[in-house]
C-alpha cells in the first residue's frame, strides 16, 4: 500500500510542469511557531491535482506533543459543497529557521516538505511552498487581503521567482 501510494505521489510530481525557472530560495528568515498557530485562508495557490476544483480552502494549526496537528480543508466546486478535511502532523526539521517543516498525511503514508518562504505576521499572511517549486500557498490570516496587503504579498511570490500569471485565486472561505 505504501509503495502504490509513492508511485502515485511520484507520477504526479513527475508530470506536474515546473512552476520556476529554479528552485525558491532556502528560507533564512526565523519563523516564531507561535504566531502560525489557528486558521489559515488560502488565498492563492499554483495549480497542483489534489486542489483541483477547491474553494475556500483553510488550513488549522495546533501545537501537538509531536509537534503540530494540521487539518486542511477546502469544498470541492463550490462553497455550497461538504468540505473535504486531509489531516496531517508537522514536525520541523530545521530548528534554526522553524522555516522547514515536514508533514505526513494518511498516517505517515505520504510525506512531503514544505518550506515558509516568507512570513509577515505584521500583515497577516505568509507564503508556503516545496523545495523543488511546484507548489506554493499565500495563506492569510483572514478570508481576504485588503488591495494594498495582497499586492505587496503577491509581490513577494513574483520575487521568489514564481510565475504569478499561473496562480489560482479560489473564492475565500466564510468566517
Amino acid at each position: 500500500m505504501r509503495a502504490l501510494a509513492t508511485a502515485i505521489i511520484a507520477a504526479f510530481v513527475m508530470t506536474a510542469a515546473p512552476a520556476l525557472a529554479a528552485p525558491p530560495p532556502a528560507p533564512t528568515q526565523r519563523i516564531d511557531l507561535s504566531k502560525m498557530m489557528g486558521r489559515w485562508y488560502e488565498v492563492a495557490r499554483l495549480p497542483n491535482k489534489i486542489q483541483t476544483g477547491c474553494q475556500g480552502g483553510t488550513s488549522d494549526w495546533q501545537k501537538a506533543s509531536d509537534g503540530y496537528s494540521v487539518v486542511q480543508a477546502c469544498h470541492k466546486g463550490s462553497l455550497a459543497a461538504p468540505a473535504t478535511e486531509w489531516k496531517a502532523k508537522a514536525k520541523v526539521l530545521d530548528g534554526s529557521t522553524n522555516a522547514k517543516l515536514q508533514m505526513t498525511f494518511f498516517n505517515g503514508l505520504v510525506r512531503q516538505e514544505y518550506w515558509v518562504l516568507e512570513h509577515r505576521p505584521d500583515q497577516g499572511w505568509l507564503i508556503l511552498g516545496t523545495p523543488g517549486g511546484r507548489s506554493m500557498w499565500l495563506m492569510s490570516q483572514r478570508p481576504t487581503l485588503s488591495a494594498g496587503v495582497k499586492a505587496q504579498a503577491m509581490a513577494r511570490v513574483k520575487q521568489l521567482g514564481y510565475d504569478i500569471s499561473r496562480l489560482e485565486f479560489p473564492q475565500p472561505a466564510r468566517n
